[in-house]
């Protein structure tokens, strides 16, 4: 028997196990049928093996149980789980009810909660015991969904599970770090064959049982760790298990938006999205992952950091995947006929016409924003607000900010614009709209209070932070144009260059990235104008002109070259198209013309 210290035998036997135990239970998987058909609305192309979650289990459970002296709560982490294993095991092969899976669930919450093992978030323990409920199923259940690429599902767990390893480390909780840690050994050794392309998936068994062990084991730290303050007992198992609660409550909201039941399986999530986009199934997954891994740093940050820095992390983290989720969700997954099918329901339409104009959205964004940005004011020049003693002039003065600064943007104009064509004009408007708020709110302020005990750095400080996040929310859809690819990026189309790298140019490359039936992907320009050469233009390269034409074509196997202005002399144009003819390459050229509907141009 090894010691209760964290022992890297412990971890190397699950680790050994699980990919010794993997490929026998894919080819007793098969012996036996359990293989997943690809299906409409499921993501896998080929059969797969099922029941992965069975070696994951045993690897688990054999190597806890050989190495680690048990507590009374992690004997009951484990048996819950295993009961929750069970109940996954009973589904896979005999395709339970939903409604039957959420009683096997509840009933692996019951037995924790009946051991002690709850979330102590308020001061009600009935309120706790609920809360622990819904948690413990929450996450069960994000888990299962998040089960819908190769890989993803076991990653993610093992990230989380090796966060919150390092969480019971700092909080001086060794035995149940390493029993994270010969999770993750375990979950790690599944992954060699179930990463892109999976040669087995976990089924509800391993979901469930990955899912119930994770939600579980956070309670761990409440049961034996050293009394800490509300918001990292709050945050820290919040944060860890972000990515598959994201991907959830996006989900959900999504799917009812689209009259589609929250419980129906789809090519909807967070994950296809990404491949929607343009990425490869292997690139979304490590985004995913890498999302995981930054959520985790985050609450190991806040384990240890002042409530106002920790609030403010939390704050700004949940604006970014809460931005970016905004984005994907304008990616089309449904099918038309099925939105088309519920478009009359009247809650429907509204919900569908609230999430277009995203007006709504727009709104509580800038004010968490304008709260942000006050706050942020204070932080850089006090520090805490808290040991300065600013905090009771923040909170009495922030919801005037909120209210005359609102009023500012609506009187501006902030919310006419459309954040995928966010320009310099835009920024404009957004400078006079902080300017406005902030001479509206100082003025306020000298009014209300007489400005005593305020600093005039403060709102100067305010007004800048303000103004950043403004423009970078509205910038934020055209970054993520730039950091994520387009469906007309991956690869599929005819590959284009562009004659020309001026205005004319840029407008042909724009109508190309957001034409995607065009099934143009251009891979540069080529101009005449030596200055130009070596340039880059919205990310692409400029080539020159002048006879390098033909060797330009050959070298980025292009297909097509699009001459971009009507400019060019016809003489030149001949030029252009002999070389495209001697390199095999075709030509066309980009004409804008306006059609008078009229039939009279005479017409005022």
């Amino acid at each position: 028997m090894f010691s209760n210290s964290l022992s890297p035998y412990a971890i190397a036997l699950s680790f050994a196990l699980a990919l010794a135990l993997t490929p026998l239970v894919r080819a007793l998987a098969r012996r036996v049928g359990a293989v997943a058909r690809p299906k409409a609305d499921r993501w896998h192309k080929k059969p797969t093996a099922m029941l992965g979650g069975v070696a994951i289990f045993l690897s688990v459970a054999l190597a806890q149980l050989a190495t680690l002296k048990h507590t009374p709560s992690t004997l009951v982490v484990l048996a819950a789980s295993a009961f929750l294993f069970a109940v996954g095991l009973v589904d896979d092969v005999l395709r339970i009810k939903p409604y039957q899976k959420l009683i096997g669930q509840v009933m692996g919450a019951a037995l924790v909660i009946y051991y002690g093992l709850t979330l102590p978030w308020t001061a009600s323990a009935p309120l706790n015991m609920a809360i622990t409920i819904f948690w413990l199923i929450g996450i069960t259940n994000a888990v299962n969904l998040l089960d819908n690429m190769d890989g993803l599902a076991a990653g993610i767990a093992a990230i989380a599970s090796t966060t919150l390893a390092f969480s019971f480390l700092a909080n001086g909780q060794p035995n149940e770090a390493l029993m994270l840690g010969v999770f993750a050994a375990a979950l790690i050794g599944f992954l060699i064959y179930n990463s892109y392309p999976a040669s087995i998936f976990m089924g509800d068994c391993g979901s469930m049982f990955v899912g119930f062990f994770l939600s579980s084991t956070a309670l761990l730290s409440a049961a034996g760790g050293r009394s800490r303050s509300f918001l990292p007992v709050l945050a820290v198992p919040v944060l860890i298990l972000f990515v598959p609660i994201f991907d959830t409550t996006f989900v959900t909201i999504l799917r009812k938006l689209a009259g589609r039941s929250a419980s129906q399986g789809g090519r909807d999530h967070t994950s296809h999205r990404l491949v929607a986009l343009g990425m490869s199934e292997r690139r979304a997954v490590w985004m995913l992952y890498g999302f995981a891994a930054l959520s985790g740093m985050l609450a190991l940050l806040v384990r240890d950091s002042k409530i106002d820095t920790s609030l403010a992390a939390i704050l700004g983290f949940t604006v970014v995947l809460t931005l970016l989720g905004v984005y994907l969700a304008g990616v089309k997954v449904y099918d038309e006929s099925e939105i088309k099918a519920v478009r009359d329901k009247a809650l429907f339409a509204f919900l569908i016409d609230l999430s277009y104009k995203r007006r709504f959205f727009e709104v509580l964004l800038d004010v968490v924003l304008i709260i942000l940005a006050y706050y942020g004011a204070y932080a850089l020049l006090f520090g805490s607000l808290a040991e300065s003693g600013t905090r009771q002039l923040f909170l009495q003065t922030v919801p005037v900010l909120v209210f005359i600064k609102m009023a500012a943007f609506l009187v501006t104009g902030v919310y006419r614009g459309i954040w995928r064509y966010t320009s310099v004009d835009d920024f404009i408007v957004f400078a006079k709209a902080v300017a406005l708020g902030s001479l509206g709110s100082v003025l306020a302020i000298l009014f209300a209070f007489r400005f005593q005990g305020f600093s005039r750095t403060v709102f100067v400080i305010d007004g800048m932070l303000l103004l950043m996040m403004l423009a970078g929310s509205r910038m934020a859809f055209r970054l993520f144009r730039q950091i994520l690819p387009t469906p007309h990026a991956s690869g599929v189309g005819r590959r284009v260059l562009i004659y020309g790298a001026g205005d004319a140019g840029d407008l042909l490359l724009r109508e190309m990235l957001n034409n995607p039936r065009l099934r143009y992907v251009p891979v540069g320009f080529v101009d005449d104008d030596p200055l130009k050469a070596g340039k880059v233009v919205h990310g692409f390269r400029v080539f020159g002109g002048n006879g390098a034409l033909r060797g330009v074509c050959a070298d980025q196997k292009v297909e097509e070259v699009l001459i971009s202005s009507a400019q060019f002399s016809e003489h030149r144009v001949r030029e252009i198209l002999r070389d495209c003819e001697e390199a095999h390459v075709a030509l066309k050229r980009m004409r804008i013309e306006i059609e008078s509907l009229t039939g009279d141009d005479d017409v005022n």
